[in-house]
């Protein structure tokens, strides 16, 4: 692939800067001028040419791309032309507003900027048609910013573990350029100009990705709503956002439980995502759900191992990830509490480890395993070893959580900071250019203990959660009291610790007796 030349990169961004576009975005910007620049250079395009532009997205459109993603590509592209070539603007008869540049001047001007796929002119761009123009705007465009998520020839460009999450799924998040607000009531709609079928959802994605990150929910939560929001779009076959109404909520539901046959809790995860939406995105009524088919949940009792297929398993881990699932079953952690540990969690002094930003974004500490106390000073002193070397070779430093290093610029190369669990490589960051050092990922211990499961021959199904269920299953046998084990496990309410009473053999005794005969 062609390498942006940087001052074409600094304009560039200074044009992206110029149309306050969200700094998160701008990356994904800069790799759709990439991907454009080099289809030009193979196809014997000419870049700064007007007609190269729905080319380009005919070509994404044949990888299957999604439209909300071609139509980013499109105002990346827009914005790299209107920076080489400012004075391009409509001049010519075939410039002229297309019908639906016409239906798109009915909508409030409001709307007309929240939309992503218009131009930053406030022009709305014609319809996409391999024919040009494709933008009201045949100025020149910025550089492509956006990944090419399900192009199988992409580069695959590492990032940091929240990176990763909000990307991985390019397919379900189509990221807009410009702050996307819902509509609200004051805005002045022509129902004849919306659409039932076929209308764009880029704004819906664009305010969605902006409400979760604003309550700093997880990206997990992010993913996951975006892809229940992407199924609705399909059950409601693109109607525009603001005619969706109940009744749509209600068929959809009901068409998941009756149709699709998907657990219960999926189907409230689809629920909750669907409030989020109304509430947060379109800025409307919920209301209430009542008639909808709800799928029927059955209670649920978690795998537990004995103590002796535990030890089996870890037998069967090599280092790290034989540390890592001591912890697991040793204090009870999840997966990701425990590979997100930081040297300085560790207070050996006080045997205690903290947990920060668990399930709920809730801190909690846990008693340190006295047997792992040597374990855990021979891990801290790989991690200083990796390190010093990462120090050597100029390393950014870790990856902080929110904006913490922008108050603390030292923190991100601090020992403390460090992962517990580091990397076995550096990851670039693409906005940035830089190398910091991300920790172990997921699902290299998940495939690892499946590895040692299957060599166990233990036949249960049995995951990295699975240790976690064992830990409290064990300390219940071990007559512990419930409220102690939830305050371990970080659970909110002791009903959800209580499901582990249905793992152990119960141990009370049921004949009734009166006191005085003890």
């Amino acid at each position: 692939m062609l390498a942006v030349p940087p001052e074409l990169t600094h304009r560039y961004e200074a044009q992206l800067a110029q149309q306050n576009l969200m700094a998160g975005q701008r990356p994904h910007y800069h790799k759709w001028l990439r991907y454009y620049l080099d289809f030009c250079h193979k196809y014997s395009f000419e870049p700064m040419d007007r007609p190269s532009l729905p080319a380009f997205q005919e070509k994404l459109r044949a990888k299957h791309q999604p439209e909300s993603l071609c139509q980013q590509a499109g105002h990346a592209i827009s914005l790299y032309l209107e920076m080489v070539s400012p004075a391009a603007k409509r001049h010519s008869p075939e410039d002229a507003p297309t019908s639906q540049e016409v239906e798109t001047r009915n909508i409030p001007r409001a709307m007309a900027e929240r939309t992503p796929s218009h131009d930053p002119t406030g022009k709305p761009p014609p319809a996409a048609s391999p024919s040009p123009p494709f933008l009201a705007t045949p100025s020149p465009q910025r550089p492509e910013k956006k990944t090419m998520a399900s192009s199988p020839n992409r580069p695959r460009l590492s990032q940091s573990p929240d990176q990763q999450e909000r990307v991985v799924s390019g397919r379900v998040k189509a990221v807009s350029t410009n702050p996307v607000r819902a509509p609200s009531q004051n805005d002045t709609i022509n129902a004849a100009n919306l659409k039932s079928t076929g209308a764009s959802w880029v704004w819906v994605y664009d305010g969605l990705t902006s409400a979760i990150q604003v309550r700093h929910y997880s990206p997990k939560t992010l993913r996951a709503y975006k892809i229940w929001t992407r199924k609705f779009q399909t059950f409601t076959q693109s109607k525009d956002p603001r005619l969706v109404a109940m009744d749509d909520v209600k068929g959809f539901l009901s068409f998941l439980a009756v149709h699709k046959k998907i657990a219960a809790s999926s189907q409230n995860q689809a629920f909750n995502a669907l409030l989020f939406l109304f509430r947060h995105v379109l800025e409307k009524e919920f209301g209430n759900v009542e008639g909808v088919v709800r799928a029927k949940r059955k209670p649920y009792v978690p795998v537990v191992l004995s103590r002796e297929e535990v030890d089996r398993i870890i037998a069967r881990l090599d280092a790290p990830y034989a540390l890592v699932a001591k912890l697991l079953y040793g204090c009870g952690l999840r997966l990701f509490e425990c590979l997100k540990l930081r040297a300085q969690d560790l207070n050996f002094a006080m045997r205690v480890l903290t947990v920060h930003d668990g399930k709920g974004q809730k801190d909690r500490t846990v008693p340190l395993p006295q047997a792992l106390v040597p374990e855990l000073h021979a891990q801290l002193d790989r991690v200083a070893q990796v390190h010093e070397a990462d120090l050597a070779a100029g390393y950014a430093g870790t990856f902080l959580p929110t904006a913490l290093g922008d108050k603390y610029p030292r923190a991100a190369k601090a020992p403390g900071w460090q992962w517990l669990f580091p990397a076995m490589t550096l990851t670039k960051v693409s906005a940035t250019q830089e190398y910091r050092r991300a920790h172990l990922h997921e699902s290299l211990m998940q495939r690892a203990i499946k590895d040692a499961v299957r060599r166990s021959r233990i036949l249960k199904r049995a995951s990295a959660h699975t240790l976690r269920h064992s830990f409290a299953s064990h300390l219940l046998q071990a007559n512990y009291d419930i409220r102690t084990i939830q305050e371990l496990l970080g659970h909110s309410d002791v009903r959800t610790t209580m499901i582990y009473t249905h793992t152990v053999r119960s141990i009370t005794l049921k004949e009734a007796k009166s006191p005085l005969d003890f």
